[in-house]
């Protein structure tokens, strides 16, 4: 009898994110896994891997015995959507849902109520799993979502379900309860759809980006290759030993992939619930957490928060940055304060899933001092591997490497989106001559590292010339007694726009306006790192700079309240 092959098995065996749950079950059935603090109480909760891995295994029969149906390629399962904060339960689903082959759509809980209606509609939710603590948003938005979604799960630390008017309401805890810690992941096509994450809609209503296994896979996989092959903390941060703090929310962007580059790696995972200055400075201390990755106003509210001293951090040794532009000044004061961490950059968007280029030290620069390589890791960094990234200009030609030309910045690789969901218009105007546009604007020095200069829409065109306000805002930020700030334009009747900066100082600072254009003259304008044109010719001193849901200074915001800014704007004078 003639024996045949199976290449599904072996040159076609799928990239799937089941391989990513069962390696720490394998290999450290015993050791703790999971380790949750509950923000509101400061209860902990701790799971070894195989704890975790059964309970994952409960959940993933109780979708199937809730009917939930698995999808196909090009055909996405039913919708499991969550809105939760970084708790085991949510990272149990983060799992359970797609290798089961259903569809994950974590909801950003901080987009407007009316966005978040919006995502849950487009995207037809089929059930939504949510915390106790987010009720009220559950039912304040119920009668928009009734009709959509078909069941509801309460996930508690405390039993019993709330006095409530959501219908069809099941217990996490009861749900998975009777159900087998055994489970017989399928054996999916990689190319079936896992995740669904939608953007935040500064731009217009949220757009829903689609992931395969095998996108997230290959994301993972190349995220761990530059990690090893680069000479940076990464090679740190990711050792056995190492124990991060996903602080990253899991309803966004897949916490920069933490919850499966942690899982793989069979990692000590950290959950706080959401952030607090006080929990996480008990997290670390108490965990001795060595990496986490942040926004950059965490690293500013870490700054400020007048009880820091009081907690042992010194574990903690790498800080990843996204989110925004990381400002070498506020590298600078957070080093100074904690002489253990290293603070890098990168950057990435919701459409790629997220992460595509990262702040790398070539191998030539190892011996350089360290003031030097603290301006090339605040740099936006060198592409990933497997991705083809370039900076080109309006005719799609690339720019050249000077460190001075600014073009938009254009992905194309296995993990970048291939399209909208149930969108054909909008993926249209992103994909284009094959190539993914960011619409992020960006300058490449000598050295071929890309710098993030602006979002498209957010460049100030003075006169026939731009200025880039992510370059002002580093510079500000440079200054000792600046802990943030943020550039927008205002209208100018001769020129068009003109320059707006938005300062938020250190606690006990008693500088002033002039003294932050002072600062600009003598370190951007006299170091030919600005031009004396681009100096701002507003500056407006708050103690609160918006944000959006996900950390990044809120400039459609500030627009909005243009004149509340104007109101306590300084006219300068440049001409001194």
């Amino acid at each position: 009898m003639e024996n045949k092959t199976y290449p599904e098995y072996s040159s076609h065996y799928p990239l799937l994110l089941t391989t990513f749950m069962k390696r720490p079950v394998r290999v450290y059935p015993n050791e703790i896994g999971v380790v949750y603090r509950n923000h509101a109480t400061g209860e902990y909760f701790r799971f070894t891997w195989l704890e975790w891995y059964k309970r994952t295994c409960r959940l993933a029969n109780a979708l199937k015995t809730l009917k939930i149906n698995p999808g196909e390629p090009g055909k996405p399962g039913d919708r499991v959507a969550t809105m939760a904060l970084n708790n085991h339960r949510h990272l149990e689903i983060y799992y359970a849902a797609p290798c089961s082959g259903a569809l994950l759509h974590p909801i950003n809980i901080r987009l407007s109520p009316e966005h978040i209606i919006y995502t849950i509609n487009h995207a037809e939710d089929k059930i939504i799993f949510f915390d106790d603590l987010l009720l009220k948003l559950v039912e304040g938005i119920y009668d928009h979502i009734k009709d959509t979604v078909k069941m509801f799960v309460y996930m508690s630390d405390k039993p019993g379900l709330p006095d409530t008017k959501i219908e069809n309401l099941y217990e996490y805890e009861e749900l998975i309860k009777t159900e087998s810690e055994e489970y017989e992941w399928p054996h999916l096509s990689e190319d079936n759809y896992a995740t669904l994450c939608y953007t935040t809609g500064t731009t217009g209503l949220p757009k829903g980006a689609m992931f395969t296994h095998r996108a997230i896979y290959l994301l993972i996989i190349h995220t761990l290759a530059y990690a090893v092959f680069s000479n940076s903390p990464e090679r740190v941060y990711l050792g056995e030993n190492a124990i991060p703090m996903m602080l990253t929310p899991l309803y966004h962007i897949h916490a920069w992939g933490a919850p499966f580059t942690s899982v793989f790696m069979a990692l000590r995972i950290v959950l706080p619930g959401t952030f607090t200055v006080e929990g996480f400075c008990e997290l670390v201390q108490t965990e001795k957490v060595t990496s986490v990755g942040v926004v950059p106003t965490i690293l500013a509210l870490l700054l400020e928060y007048k009880d820091i001293d009081k907690y042992d951090l010194s574990s903690l040794a790498r800080v990843g940055v996204g989110g925004g532009a990381l400002p070498l000044g506020l590298k600078k004061k957070v080093e100074k304060k904690f002489p253990q961490i290293t603070a890098g950059s990168g950057y990435g968007m919701t459409e790629t899933a997220p992460t595509t280029i990262t702040a790398f030290i070539k191998k030539y620069m190892s011996d350089w001092p360290k003031e030097k390589l603290d301006e090339v890791r605040v740099k936006t960094g060198l592409p990933l591997p497997g991705l083809d990234i370039e900076v080109v200009d309006e005719n799609g030609k690339p720019i050249p490497h000077d460190n001075s030309a600014i073009g938009e910045i254009i992905i194309r690789g296995p993990w970048v989106m291939e399209k909208y969901y149930k969108n054909p218009r909008q993926t249209s105007a992103v994909w284009r001559d094959g190539w993914f546009h960011t619409g992020d604007m960006a300058k490449i020095d000598e050295e071929d590292f890309i710098i993030i200069a602006d979002r498209m829409s957010d460049i100030i065109r003075s006169g026939a010339e731009m200025i880039p306000t992510v370059l002002l805002e580093n510079l500000i930020a440079m200054a000792e007694f600046v802990l943030e700030a943020t550039v927008v334009g205002v209208p100018d009747d001769v020129w068009g726009e003109k320059a707006m900066a938005i300062v938020k100082l250190v606690p006990g600072s008693d500088k002033n306006e002039q003294d932050i254009i002072d600062f600009l003259k003598a370190e951007g304008v006299d170091k030919g790192k600005i031009t004396k044109w681009m100096l701002p010719k507003l500056v407006a001193i708050t103690n609160m700079i918006p944000r959006t849901s996900v950390g990044k200074f809120d400039k459609i915001e500030i627009r909005k309240n243009l004149d509340k800014f104007l109101e306590i704007a300084k006219d300068m004078r440049t001409d001194k």
